[in-house]
C-alpha cells in the first residue's frame, strides 16, 4: 500500500514536469507544496487503515493540471481494500482471575458483572459483528467422545453420579463398557453495548435429555443487561469457577451445583469485590412422600452471595434461604430451611491451581451435584411433622501444569446427610469421590485424555457399596 501511494505520487510529479518547467519559480513552489499536502494526506488515510481505524472522508486531490492529463481535482483516489475488522466485545476488560483451563468449561456460561471475560476464556476469542449493527456473535461448544469402563455397575453408566452406585444389588459385581457423545455442546452468545450497560444473550445445550436416547436438552438460556440477570441458568449459590478439572461429566458430588430459572442483580463492593441478590424458582423435594402428600412451594428460593475476586484467584460466599412445605389428607406442613456455601480457587505458583469448595445447611440437597433430584431435602414424619434433612460436604482440587500442553488434576470429594428414623434404609446417608487424571491438548481446540475414578455410597443402613471406572475422552473445540 506505501509503496502504491508513492508511485502514483511520483508519476504524477513526472507528468507534470515539462509543463512547470516554463512556470516561474512562484508557480513552481505552489505546485510543489500542493504535492506535498497530496501525499501528507494520502499518508493520514494510510496510517488510519493500517491501525483499523475507519478512514477519514476520501478528499478530492488538488494536482496542477496538465493539459492532455486528467484533471486529478475532480477524480477521487479508488477505495482502500477494508481493513481487517477487529471485534471490540463489549465488557471484555481485563481478567482478573488467573487463567485457567477446563474440560467442561463452567466458567463461559456463567454470568458475571457487566457480562465480563472469565477465567477459561479471558480474551473472548472467536466474536464477530453483525453488518450495520452494535451486536457481536460468537457460535461456540464442542464435540465430546467419552469412552468409559466399570469395574462394578456405577448405576449411571454415562455420569459418575456417586449416589446412584448400587448397593447389595445382584448384578453390582458386573462389569460395564460405555462408548457416549451426549456431553457435545453447542452455544450461541450474543453482546452489545447500550445506554445502560453491556447486554449479553447467552443459550447452550447438550444431549443429556434422555437416559436411554441423544436428547437436546437445555443448560442455559439468558439475557443479562448491565449486572441485571434474568432465565435459565446457574444459580447464584454455585461457584461456576470453582469446579475442578474433570472428564467426567458430573464432578464431584460435595460441590454446589444447580440449573434453574432465576432472577438477580449485582452489586459492585469495590475493585474485584460483588454482591448477588437473586430470587429462584423453588422445588421441594420430598423423601419418599406416603400416598396423598405433595410438595408445596409458596415462595421463590432466595439467595446472597459476597465475592471476591484478585490476581491470586478468588472467594466466594453465599447463602440460599427456603420455604418448603407439604400439603396431605390428614394436614400440612411448612419449613424454613437453607444452608451456606465458601467456595474459592488460589494460583500457586506459575503451574499449580487449588480449587475447593464447602457447603452445608438443612433442605440443601436441591443445590448439590450428587442429589439434586434425589427427594433429601426434608421428609415427612409419621406424625405429619415436616423436617428439613441436614446435610454437610465439599470438595478439593489441585490442578498441576506439567507443560503448556499437558496437566493433572487430584480432586477429592465427600457429601453426608444426617441420620433419620424417618429415612428408609436403603436412603443416601455419605457418597465419597476421587479422581486423578492426565489430559493433553497439542491445540487449543483438542484435548484428549485419561482419567481414573472412584466412588462410594453408604445408605442410612450402613450398608456400602462402591466402584472405579477409568474414563477417556476425546474433545474437539469449535472455538478456543
Amino acid at each position: 500500500m506505501r509503496f502504491a501511494v508513492l508511485t502514483i505520487a511520483c508519476v504524477a510529479a513526472l507528468a507534470a514536469a515539462p509543463v512547470h518547467a516554463q512556470d516561474s519559480a512562484a508557480s513552481l513552489r505552489q505546485d510543489i507544496q500542493t504535492l506535498r499536502q497530496t501525499l501528507d494526506q494520502m499518508e493520514q488515510r494510510l496510517q488510519a487503515i493500517e491501525s483499523g481505524k475507519p478512514p477519514p472522508t476520501q478528499a478530492r486531490i488538488a494536482a496542477p493540471v496538465v493539459p492532455g492529463t486528467t484533471d486529478l481535482r475532480t477524480t477521487e483516489l479508488p477505495a482502500a481494500p477494508p481493513a481487517p475488522l477487529t471485534a471490540q466485545v463489549p465488557g471484555m476488560g481485563q481478567a482478573i482471575l488467573p487463567q485457567r483451563d477446563s474440560v467442561a468449561d463452567p466458567s463461559t456460561a456463567a454470568s458475571r458483572p457487566d457480562s465480563a471475560a472469565g477465567p477459561t476464556d479471558p480474551e473472548l476469542k472467536g466474536f464477530f459483528a453483525i453488518p450495520n449493527t452494535d451486536t457481536l456473535i460468537r457460535i461456540g461448544g464442542y464435540a465430546k467422545l467419552d469412552a468409559i469402563a466399570d469395574a462394578r455397575a456405577a448405576g449411571d453408566q454415562e455420569q459418575f453420579i456417586t449416589s446412584s452406585i448400587p448397593v447389595g444389588s445382584a448384578h453390582r459385581d458386573v462389569d460395564n463398557f460405555t462408548l457416549h457423545a451426549k456431553q457435545t455442546r453447542f452455544s450461541f452468545e450474543a453482546r452489545r453495548p447500550t445506554t445502560h450497560g453491556n447486554l449479553r444473550f447467552y443459550l447452550e445445550n447438550d444431549f443429556f435429555g434422555s437416559s436411554d436416547s441423544y436428547q437436546f436438552r437445555l443448560r442455559h438460556a439468558y439475557g443479562q443487561l448491565g449486572n441485571t440477570y434474568a432465565g435459565y441458568g446457574y444459580s447464584t449459590f454455585m461457584d461456576a469457577d470453582s469446579l475442578p478439572d474433570t472428564l467426567d461429566f458430573a464432578g464431584p458430588g460435595g460441590a454446589g451445583y444447580l440449573l434453574v430459572a432465576g432472577i438477580h442483580h449485582s452489586f459492585a463492593m469495590g475493585k474485584g469485590n460483588t454482591l448477588t441478590v437473586a430470587a429462584e424458582d423453588p422445588d421441594t423435594q420430598l423423601s419418599n412422600p406416603a400416598e396423598g402428600i405433595m410438595p408445596v412451594d409458596q415462595l421463590p428460593d432466595v439467595t446472597v452471595t459476597a465475592r471476591m475476586e484478585r490476581d491470586w484467584g478468588h472467594l466466594q460466599l453465599g447463602a440460599v434461604a427456603r420455604s418448603l412445605g407439604y400439603d396431605g389428607d390428614a394436614g400440612d406442613g411448612r419449613r424454613v430451611a437453607g444452608g451456606l456455601q465458601l467456595s474459592g480457587s488460589a494460583a500457586l505458583g506459575e503451574q499449580d491451581l487449588l480449587l475447593f469448595g464447602m457447603l452445608g445447611g438443612k433442605g440443601l440437597a436441591r443445590y448439590t451435584a450428587d442429589l439434586t433430584g434425589s427427594g433429601m431435602d426434608a421428609v415427612v414424619t409419621a406424625d405429619g411433622r415436616l423436617q428439613a434433612l441436614s446435610l454437610y460436604g465439599g470438595f478439593v482440587g489441585y490442578t498441576h501444569y506439567w507443560s503448556p500442553l499437558w496437566r493433572s488434576n487430584l480432586i477429592y470429594g465427600q457429601l453426608t446427610s444426617g441420620r433419620n428414623e424417618a429415612l428408609a434404609a436403603d436412603a443416601f446417608r455419605q457418597s465419597r469421590y476421587g479422581v486423578f487424571n492426565l489430559l493433553w491438548s497439542p491445540a487449543p481446540s483438542w484435548t484428549m485424555g485419561m482419567e481414573l475414578l472412584y466412588g462410594q455410597l453408604e445408605q442410612q443402613s450402613g450398608q456400602r457399596g462402591d466402584t472405579v471406572r477409568l474414563q477417556g475422552s476425546l474433545q474437539y473445540n469449535f472455538i478456543k
